[in-house]
């Protein structure tokens, strides 16, 4: 079986926190799976990508500025009838009802595990984007 090449966009405001997304999924999260990364820095930058790439997972920093993942994750869940499954960085565990309310698949916490990170990247990918 050869591996599927998937494409993940990492948005943070912070070239440090896109930074420290990529390490923690790496380009093979699972054995199976490989990643390649596109990365935003704005809110408009993001969308824009979203629209013309084929983006098979968003991965947002919920604490980016001026727009927050949580605020893009909403705009691509309304936007969209096939936006890809979002995973929401956030602060503090107790934020999870936000990315409850943007409708996002999955949420990590800062700072992120490794393990934890691939695992749930491998997850999103296998059960949500497209064969």
């Amino acid at each position: 079986m050869s591996d599927r090449l998937y494409t993940v966009l990492l948005y943070s405001d912070d070239q440090r926190i896109r930074d420290q997304m990529r390490l923690a999924v790496g380009t093979r999260p699972a054995a199976d799976l490989q990643v390649e990364f596109i990365e935003a820095a704005t809110f408009d930058e993001c969308i824009r990508l979203v629209d013309t790439y084929e983006i098979h997972l968003l991965l947002l920093d919920g604490e980016a500025s001026p727009a927050g993942g949580i605020g893009v994750a909403r705009q691509v869940k309304d936007d969209r009838d096939d936006s890809p499954p979002v995973c929401l960085v956030i602060a503090r565990a107790a934020d999870r009802w936000l990315a409850a309310y943007a409708e996002v698949e999955a949420t990590l916490v800062h700072p992120l595990d490794p393990v934890t990170t691939g695992a749930t990247v491998a997850q999103l990918l296998r059960t949500h984007a497209p064969a």
